[in-house]
C-alpha cells in the first residue's frame, strides 16, 4: 500500500527544490543482480533519507516494495527515491535488471538526464547491458560505473575495470582503486587517484580522508596517469596536454573541472568502486553523481506538438514556461487507487491546478486516444511506496499524482488552456502470447476491472480479445513478465487459469466440388421445404468470397436466392470440422426447388448451409496457417543457431544482412508460420542469452503440412 506523510512543502525533510540547477535525474540500469537496489538503499541511509536499510532477502528496500518483486527477490518495476547532498536533489530511478521488464527500463531512461551503469565485481555483466550503453551513447547520455559488491570473496575489481573498458572503451576510467583491509580480503578504503589521498573507511561513514602508505603510491601513480591523460584528452585547453606532457604538475582543482564538464557532456565515464554492506565508495558516488551529471538545464526537452499533431517551438526546461510534463509509470495501489510518476520537462505543477491530460498512439496496444481535463489535488514526492506532499513541482523534477480519472503510462499533462503532446518514447512489442480463462462469471467481472488497470500502467502489456479463437490472450515480453502479470490479477481477487494459445486458422477447398443442400421438414402443421444445388470452386490466396447466380427458369425464387448466400455465409464463418473459417471460395448457385407453401426464408439459409457441408466432402479441404515476416536481430556469434533454429520450425530464410545500427550484430529475415512463434521471445533469449530481439508481422495464409493438418481436426472434432 502507498503510505502517505502530509508534510506540506517539505517531503520527509527534504526542501521542495525551486530551480532545476539542483536537481539530477538517474537512472540506475545493470543486469539482475547487480546490486543496484541495494545501492539505492546505501546512498538513501547515508544520506539520512531512510533510517536504517532494508534488505531485499527479506523485501524491506525501499524500491523494491511491489509484492511480486518481494516474492521474487527482483525488481519488477521502476521505482523513484529522492535524496539530498550538498544541496542537490537526486532522484534515483531504480530499473529492473532482467531483460523482461525492459518497459521499467525504457520509463527510468526517458525520466533521466544521465545513467549510472552497476556492474558486479563478481558477475561482471550480461549482454544486454553492454547493449544498452550503446543506446545511451546514441543519445550522448552521460553515464558513469558503480563497480559493486566488493564485500565478496571472488570480487576482482580489476577485471571489473577491463571488462568494461573492452565492452564500454577506453574512456571508461576509475577514479578510485580499492584499498585492502588488514586481513588483506576486505576492502577498508579507496585510493583517489586525482587527489592522492585515501579514503578509510574503517570507521564507517563519513570517510577519514588522510595520505596513502608508501605501498599504495606506485598503484596510485600508474592509474593516475591513465586518467590524467583520459580527462586532459577531453579538456576544452588544448595548451594542458603539452604542459602535462612536459613534465608540470596540473592543478587538481583544474583537473576536477575539466573531469565535470566530461563527464556532463557524456565524453568520459569515470568508474567508482562501492560496496552497499559496507559503504565504501557510497561518499564518491554520491559527488559523482551531483558534481558530475548534468542537471535537467543541459538536457534536451522532447519534441512537442499540439494534440492535433500541429507543429509546435522546441521548449526548455524553464519553470517559469509552459506547462509539459508526461506520466513515465502508472500504477494501481487497491487503497490509493491511480499513483502516476511524473516528469515535469516544462513549467511548474501544482496543487489544485487543472490540467490537460493527453494519450495518443497506442490504440493497437489497448491505450485508445484520450484527452481529458482533470484538476490536481495534491502532488507528492515518492520514497519508494511512501508519498510525501509537496507544494509544488518545477521543470526537471519529477512527482507524483494520485486519483487522476485518466492518466496512463505515456500521457502528456499539460495546461488546460494550451494543451500539448510530448512525442512518444519507443516501447518494445510483446511478444509471448499467455491466453487466460476467468474461472466463474464473478472472476469475469474482477477479470476485466483489473486488466483495464494493469494495461493501463503498462505500454508493454497488450490485450487481446480474439472473436475468432475466442480467446482473452495477453501478449507479454516474456515468461518473467507474464508471470507478474498473473500474480498481480490473483492478487486483486481473481481466480482464473491459462490454456494454450490458439491461432486463427482458415480453411478453404483445393479442388472444385459440387454440394446438394436439401431442408424439408414438417413440423406442427409449418413444413419448411427448400434445396439448392451449388458448385464451389478454390479462387487464388486471398480472394476472399464470391457468390454466383445462374440459376434458370426460376427453379428458386429470386427472393430466396439472397437467403441462400446468407446461409452459405454463415456456413463460412463456422467452417467445417476444424471449426476454421472457410476463404478464398466462388459459391455458385446452379439449381434448386421451392414450395409455393412451405419454403421460406429460413429454409434456403438452412439449404445454403447444407450444399456447402456437402461439397465440402468432395472439395478436399485444407487448412490454411498465417505465415509472419520476422526480422531477427543477434549479434554475429548466434547467427548459426538461429538459422538452425529457423530451419525446424518451417521458416523460409529470405537472408541476412549486418545490422547497421549496431555494430556485431545481424539482421534475418524469415517468413514463418505463426503456431512455430508462440514461445519464440523466450526461445530467442535462451539461444541468444538475452541479445536477440525479434519483429514480427503479418505475410499471408499458407496451406499446413497435411500431417498437422489432419492433427488439428483430431484434437478439435
Amino acid at each position: 500500500m502507498a503510505q502517505k506523510s502530509q508534510d506540506k512543502g517539505v517531503a520527509g525533510g527534504m526542501p521542495v527544490v525551486t530551480h532545476p540547477d539542483k536537481i539530477r535525474n538517474v537512472v540506475l540500469v545493470g543486469h539482475s543482480g547487480a546490486g543496484k537496489t541495494t545501492l539505492v538503499e546505501a546512498l538513501l541511509a547515508a544520506t539520512g533519507t531512510i533510517g536504517r536499510t532494508g534488505n531485499v532477502t527479506d523485501g524491506s528496500t525501499t524500491c523494491d516494495h511491489d509484492p511480486a518483486a518481494i516474492r521474487q527477490q527482483r525488481s519488477v518495476t521502476l521505482a523513484c527515491a529522492p535524496l539530498m547532498h550538498d544541496g542537490i536533489k537526486v532522484n534515483l530511478l531504480d530499473t529492473p535488471g532482467y531483460a523482461d521488464f525492459v518497459g521499467e527500463l525504457r520509463a527510468g531512461l526517458r525520466a533521466a538526464d544521465a545513467a549510472l551503469f552497476v556492474v558486479s565485481a563478481v558477475d561482471g555483466m550480461d549482454a544486454t547491458t553492454a547493449a544498452l550503453w550503446e543506446e545511451c551513447a546514441a543519445v550522448d547520455m552521460p553515464r558513469a560505473v558503480a563497480v559493486s559488491r566488493l564485500d565478496h570473496p571472488r570480487a576482482d575489481f580489476d577485471e571489473a575495470v577491463a571488462l568494461c573498458q573492452r565492452v564500454f572503451g577506453d574512456n571508461v576510467l576509475p577514479l578510485y582503486l580499492p584499498m585492502l583491509g588488514d586481513d588483506g580480503v576486505s576492502t577498508a578504503g579507496l585510493l583517489g587517484l586525482i587527489t592522492r589521498r585515501v579514503l578509510d573507511y574503517t570507521a564507517g561513514l563519513p570517510a577519514e580522508v588522510r595520505q596513502p602508505d608508501p605501498e599504495h603510491l606506485p598503484a596510485i601513480a600508474e592509474s593516475r596517469n591513465e586518467l590524467i591523460e583520459g580527462i586532459i584528452a577531453e579538456s576544452e585547453d588544448e595548451t594542458l596536454m603539452d604542459r602535462y606532457l612536459e613534465g608540470a604538475e596540473i592543478d587538481t582543482g583544474i583537473l576536477v573541472e575539466d573531469l565535470e564538464k566530461a563527464v556532463a557532456r557524456g565524453h568520459f565515464y569515470p568508474v567508482v568502486p562501492v560496496c552497499a554492506q559496507t559503504g565504501v565508495g557510497i561518499d564518491a558516488l554520491l559527488e559523482v553523481l551531483t558534481a558530475g551529471f548534468p542537471s535537467p538545464l543541459e538536457h534536451d526537452v522532447p519534441a512537442v506538438t499540439g494534440v492535433d499533431g500541429a507543429p509546435r517551438p522546441p521548449l526548455t526546461c524553464d519553470p517559469a514556461g509552459p506547462l509539459v510534463a508526461e506520466v513515465v509509470k502508472t500504477t494501481v495501489d487497491r487503497h490509493v487507487g491511480r499513483v502516476s510518476l511524473v516528469r515535469i520537462f516544462s513549467g511548474t505543477l501544482r496543487p489544485e491546478q487543472v490540467v490537460h491530460v493527453s494519450g495518443h498512439g497506442l490504440a493497437d496496444r489497448g491505450h485508445p486516444d484520450h484527452d481529458a481535463d482533470e484538476r490536481v489535488a495534491h502532488l507528492y514526492s515518492p520514497l519508494g511506496a511512501t508519498l510525501r506532499e509537496v507544494s509544488m513541482c518545477v521543470a526537471g523534477d519529477l512527482c507524483a499524482l494520485t486519483k487522476s480519472g485518466s492518466a496512463e503510462t505515456g500521457d502528456t499533462i499539460s495546461a488546460k488552456d494550451d494543451p500539448l503532446l510530448v512525442a512518444p518514447w519507443e516501447m518494445p512489442e510483446p511478444l509471448l502470447p499467455v491466453a487466460i480463462v476467468a474461472r466463474t462469471r464473478a472472476d469475469e467481472d474482477a477479470l476485466a476491472r483489473n486488466l483495464a488497470r494493469l494495461v493501463a500502467g503498462d505500454p508493454t502489456l497488450r490485450l487481446d480479445r480474439n472473436s475468432e479463437t475466442r480467446q482473452l490472450v495477453l501478449w507479454c515480453m516474456g515468461e518473467a513478465h507474464a508471470d507478474v502479470v498473473l500474480d498481480r490479477l490473483r492478487s486483486g481477487g481473481v481466480e482464473l487459469d491459462t490454456a494454450p494459445v490458439r491461432v486463427a486458422l482458415r480453411e478453404t477447398f483445393t479442388v472444385p466440388a459440387k454440394g446438394h443442400g436439401r431442408h424439408v421438414k414438417q413440423s406442427g402443421g409449418h413444413g419448411q421445404y427448400a434445396v439448392c444445388d451449388i458448385e464451389v470452386e478454390p479462387l487464388p490466396r486471398g480472394d476472399g468470397f464470391e457468390f454466383v447466380n445462374r440459376v434458370v427458369g426460376g427453379a428458386v425464387p429470386h427472393n430466396y436466392i439472397p437467403s441462400v448466400e446468407k446461409g452459405v455465409r454463415a456456413q463460412l464463418e463456422r467452417g467445417l470440422a476444424a471449426g476454421a473459417p472457410l476463404v478464398d471460395l466462388r459459391v455458385t448457385l446452379v439449381d434448386g426447388k421451392a414450395h409455393s407453401v412451405d419454403s421460406s426464408d429460413a429454409a434456403f439459409q438452412t439449404a445454403g448451409a447444407l450444399a456447402l457441408r456437402d461439397a465440402a466432402d468432395k472439395g478436399q479441404p485444407a487448412l490454411l496457417e498465417p505465415v509472419d515476416e520476422v526480422i531477427i536481430r543477434v549479434p554475429d556469434s548466434s547467427v548459426g543457431a538461429v538459422l538452425g533454429d529457423l530451419s525446424g520450425r518451417r521458416g523460409r530464410v529470405l537472408g541476412t544482412e549486418p545490422d547497421t545500427a549496431a555494430e556485431g550484430r545481424t539482421l534475418v529475415r524469415a517468413e514463418v508460420p505463426a503456431t512455430e512463434l508462440l514461445r519464440y521471445a523466450v526461445e530467442l533469449r535462451s539461444m541468444t542469452s538475452g541479445t536477440g530481439t525479434f519483429g514480427r508481422e503479418f505475410a499471408r495464409y499458407e496451406p499446413m503440412p497435411s500431417h498437422q493438418a489432419d492433427r488439428f481436426r483430431t484434437e478439435h472434432a
